[in-house]
């Protein structure tokens, strides 16, 4: 029987201050005169990440506990506004917050707000087993308390796929993501041997694939033993905001994955949602679409292709996008 729901989204709901500064570091001074201005939007990486699913032709549910304030408003109204499914618990500390500091360059440094949510919030265990039962796929984000569902979405055959982000390898509150998921997402930014990493993850949990995103570097890919460099893609339009970048780049890998396509080719669609999602402003929440996504994809291909010389459709077999 066919699922509901292609992927179940759990964590990741909150709302975000733009702030534009001059530079990062931000150099002390009494005061700063901004602009374009500040902003408050929802969008954190759950929302980012059901966003980008929702946007390439995924069905997508999200999940996630959200306080009975404004910015909890403003979580419902961006998923209502574009017709994805949420399902809401309350939060009793209020939606999560956090502020972000935006360079000229595109940079970003995020200030999150940690007294929102307690040791005691949870999901009913009743309503994480009905969502998993009707969905092929799982993206857990590592907000609180989303690391109680890994069991139970474990238990329901789901596949589960999470984001480390900045994880420096060592922090134990990131190993119950990192171990039980069989897709792992996670940033060069805070490790000295991404491989040794990107290997410890799978020799001792249960992922398939582990992913490192390197910005500009492009990505790493641990799959069947080996690791492979996927290069970077040329934005698309001028840098502005890499915020999103690493929820864009994990939506479209996905979307390669559950469309049966070789993990090379996942990692080329997310290295292209990401260089897009460098392109949008932070003060926006636009993803990139599944049409402009595989003509990209198509376009890259050929011309690394051309470059190599060989009459082929690319380094990966072409498979079906429906």
């Amino acid at each position: 029987m066919r699922k509901a729901t292609d992927v179940l989204v759990l964590g990741g709901a909150g709302v975000d201050t733009i702030v534009h500064v001059p530079e990062l570091p931000l150099p002390f001074a009494d005061s700063y005169m901004i602009r374009p201005g500040i902003e408050t939007r929802a969008g954190q990486s759950g929302d980012f990440v059901a966003l980008g699913l929702h946007s390439l032709g995924l069905r997508t549910h999200h999940l996630d506990m959200i306080g009975d304030d404004h910015e909890g408003d403003l979580v419902r109204a961006f998923h209502r506004d574009r017709g994805i499914p949420l399902t809401e618990v309350l939060l009793p500390g209020g939606t999560r917050r956090a502020v972000n500091l935006v360079g000229p360059d595109g940079r970003r440094l995020s200030l999150y707000d940690a007294a929102r949510s307690g040791d005691a919030d949870r999901f009913e265990e009743s309503t994480v087993r009905e969502l998993a039962a009707g969905a092929r796929h799982a993206h857990v984000v590592i907000t609180h308390p989303c690391a109680d569902t890994l069991p139970v979405l474990r238990e329901a055959g789901v596949t589960i796929s999470t984001d480390l982000h900045n994880w420096d390898g060592i922090d134990p509150y990131h190993e119950a993501f990192a171990l039980h998921a069989d897709l792992v997402f996670l940033s060069t930014t805070a490790l000295s041997d991404p491989e040794r990493t990107m290997r410890d993850i799978a020799a001792r949990g249960r992922a398939r694939i582990v992913v490192a995103t390197a910005g500009a570097e492009g990505a790493y890919l641990l799959y069947d033993g080996d690791v492979t460099h996927t290069p970077a893609v040329t934005p698309p339009a001028p840098v502005v905001d890499s915020n999103g970048a690493g929820d864009a780049f994990a939506s479209a890998f996905v979307l390669g994955l559950l469309n049966g396509e070789h993990p090379g080719r996942c990692a080329l669609y997310g290295t292209v949602a990401g260089a897009h999602a460098c392109t949008v402003s932070a003060t926006r929440t636009d993803a990139i679409g599944r049409e402009e996504l595989l003509a990209r994809v198509t376009g890259i291909e050929s011309e690394r292709t051309a470059d190599l010389g060989e009459d082929t459709q690319g380094p990966f077999p072409q498979r079906s996008t429906r």
